[in-house]
């Protein structure tokens, strides 16, 4: 899907070249308005003298702005035609003891992400260890283990356009105090050491991750009635 959008965007570049000033404004003005209406109620306004239609000055801002549209869209379709993807997300001993599983799973819900998975276990410390395997030899590993297996988790697996990337958002920095205020960790957590949950940081990892906490068997595929007012 990226490269036909791609390609669209670099035809309408090279169809820029023989536009006139004129012609490309009136473009530009169409694909922002278009794609304003997308995201807010106002339309912006672009507005060209006339007289910049026999001037080189005039074309090459009339170009900038038909391109810098052009450009617009081709983010917006790109990321309107994101594929759904999966991603980890655990819910720490501290989570669970504090009482914030309701809270934390309701943050996703309200995004719009689907639980295609989910479940309370207790890890233990060698099966915590492979979780964390990636920073097996740094200082903190043992620290990290130790806690990751000193009470039940409530593993889940969330379904939706977006939501490796966009689950890290949800849950803020790994630094508690670094994290924006509405984020799950900004709102709800202080220390480092407590900072009550865990997200797949890339499509890899995520993978890893789902295959080492679920067996396929346990993994959901279903349609809920919201999808259709959440996707084009």
């Amino acid at each position: 899907m990226r490269s036909r959008a791609a390609g669209s965007f670099f035809r309408a570049v090279r169809a820029a070249a023989s536009r006139s000033a004129s012609s490309l404004a009136g473009d530009g003005r169409a694909i922002l308005s278009a794609a304003a209406c997308r995201h807010s109620a106002v339309a912006p306004s672009l507005t060209v003298p006339k007289t910049w239609s026999h001037s080189a000055y005039g074309t090459l801002l009339s170009t900038a702005a038909f391109l810098s549209a052009a450009a617009y869209t081709f983010q917006d379709q790109e990321l309107s035609a994101a594929e759904l993807e999966r991603s980890f997300i655990a819910i720490k001993p501290d989570g669970v003891q504090r009482g914030l599983i309701a809270e934390i799973i309701a943050r996703f819900e309200r995004k719009g992400y689907k639980l295609v998975a989910i479940k309370l276990v207790h890890p233990t410390k060698d099966f915590a260890e492979k979780h964390y395997d990636d920073l097996k030899g740094r200082p903190f590993f043992n620290g990290l283990t130790d806690f990751l297996s000193s009470g039940p988790v409530v593993a889940m697996v969330w379904e939706g356009q977006g939501v490796i990337k966009y689950g890290r958002k949800l849950i803020g920095a790994t630094a508690p105090l670094a994290s924006e205020p509405g984020t799950i960790r900004g709102d709800l957590a202080i220390a480092v050491g407590r900072n009550i949950i865990h997200g797949s940081d890339g499509p890899e990892t995520a993978k890893d991750e789902i295959a080492l906490w679920f067996k396929p068997e346990e993994l959901l595929s279903y349609k809920k009635e919201t999808d259709k007012w959440l996707y084009e």
